[in-house]
């Protein structure tokens, strides 16, 4: 028998699994149903800045930043319910103050009261992200407003030139006997004509541009839906969440393609982000016509909240509701723009812990 076949033969025995656990760079804990570590690796240790007797010693949520302990207690019911906690995110602070972030996956065990979990930092990824969205958000900011005042310039100097042309048709030159003035009136009109055309030609310019950016055609909405559901499969599967289709009043919009996938993803992971902890997420898009109007109708029944007391602030930049780590008040404003950009509405109702409802209707 060669040295292969007899190491494939050892005994269970032979294969500590205490290297793994000391050694491994991700953060490996056991903890107890009664929200205490019962066992962690040096790696959760160093980054903590704790040791194994401090961490050991006080409850778990000493440990999380206090803006997340509400939050990560009831999904920590779960766990003790017997579901497994998957992908996570939440903050600590170390023992120095500082804030980092990790991700969550945590498995129970029923009949011994333990969860066993393992983390990984994401600091660096939710650096990045923040310094991505704030830049994206403050291009998005400066380009309409330099595109509002490119337009209202080029609008607003047209009604002056115009103006001036029609004092030049007004004047008798017949009158006028010096040639010096007749030319100089000459060259005035010219040049205001050459300024018209040209203010003419530039707001045409970028009518056509937009025009082309935002291009749209007849789109299956139940082909548009799935390609987004299939990018994110994963989070949709490791969060329970269950859809309900109907797209009975038409399956089918003229509209961006681009934009409806963005409107889409930003609610579906909305809805699963803000899921009640209480019930998995359960997400309805039904279709309607309404006064000739196509409408869209997406629901779900996730944690929800004041519509009323917020109305009018729902869909503006950085608007957050809950206090969920990871929200960023980007994907409303998302949603708004896309759908008021092509000539479209969007209304929303919402209750705490009753869910929401957004209903889209399409200028198509």
């Amino acid at each position: 028998m060669s040295t292969e076949d007899k190491s494939e033969n050892k005994p269970d025995s032979d294969y500590s699994l205490i290297p793994f656990f000391e050694l491994s760079s991700d953060l490996l804990c056991i903890a107890g149903f009664d929200g205490y570590f019962k066992k962690v690796n040096p790696a959760l240790c160093n980054i903590l800045e704790y040791s194994k007797e401090e961490l050991l010693s006080q409850p778990i949520n000493s440990f999380i930043h206090p803006e997340d302990q509400e939050l990560t207690e009831k999904y920590r019911e779960k766990i003790r319910s017997g579901k497994p906690l998957l992908y996570y995110e939440n903050r600590y602070l170390t023992k120095t103050g500082k804030t980092i972030w990790l991700s969550w996956t945590s498995i129970p065990i029923d009949d011994k009261e333990l969860v066993y979990a393992i983390a990984k930092d994401i600091t660096h990824l939710k650096k990045h992200e923040n310094e991505r969205n704030q830049l994206l958000t403050e291009l998005t900011a400066s380009n309409k407003r330099l595109k509002q005042l490119t337009y209202t310039t080029s609008h607003d100097l047209r009604s002056p030139v115009s103006n001036l042309l029609a004092v030049f048709n007004l004047i008798d030159t017949s009158t006028i006997k010096d040639e010096e003035t007749l030319e100089f009136l000459g060259l005035l009109k010219r040049a205001s004509e050459n300024l018209k055309e040209t203010l003419d030609n530039y707001v045409d310019h970028l009518n056509r541009e937009d025009a082309l950016k935002l291009e749209t055609s007849e789109l299956d909405v139940r082909q548009v839906l799935n390609t987004v559901k299939k990018s994110i499969s994963s989070f949709i599967r490791d969060s329970d969440t269950t859809f309900n289709i109907q797209l009975d009043d038409f399956d089918t919009l003229n509209f961006n393609r681009s934009y409806l996938e963005s409107i889409f993803l930003n609610l579906i992971t909305n809805s699963v982000k803000y899921a009640h902890p209480d019930r998995n997420p359960v997400i309805s898009i039904t279709t309607e016509i309404n006064n000739g109007d196509k409408q869209l109708i997406f629901s779900d029944n996730g944690r929800g909240f004041d519509s009323e007391k917020l109305k009018g602030k729902v869909f503006g930049l950085h608007q957050k509701f809950h206090d969920h780590p990871d929200s960023k008040g980007i994907g409303l404003y998302l949603v708004y723009n896309h759908i008021t950009n092509l000539g479209g509405k969007i209304s929303v109702e919402s209750k705490i812990n009753e869910g929401t409802t957004f209903t889209l209707t399409f200028n198509d």
